[in-house]
């Protein structure tokens, strides 16, 4: 979150699906203890991410193979 404030993200929308994406179970955690709403975001992204990647992964086998 530090180098997202520095770069002038601060809103939920902005650092929690950053903190979701990029630090996982334990990124979520920390979004919670920075609000509610970072913390929801956080939570949804990793949610998206990972219906995303159960429904591409098999299609993307399918095509590299």
């Amino acid at each position: 979150p530090k180098v997202l404030a520095q770069l002038g993200y601060k809103d939920a929308i902005s650092v929690g699906p950053a903190i979701g994406a990029a630090a996982h179970g334990i990124g979520t955690a920390r979004a919670y203890l920075i609000s509610v709403e970072h913390g929801v975001m956080a939570s949804l992204t990793m949610i998206f991410s990972g219906i995303l990647l159960t429904l591409l992964t098999p299609l993307l086998q399918m095509l590299l193979a």
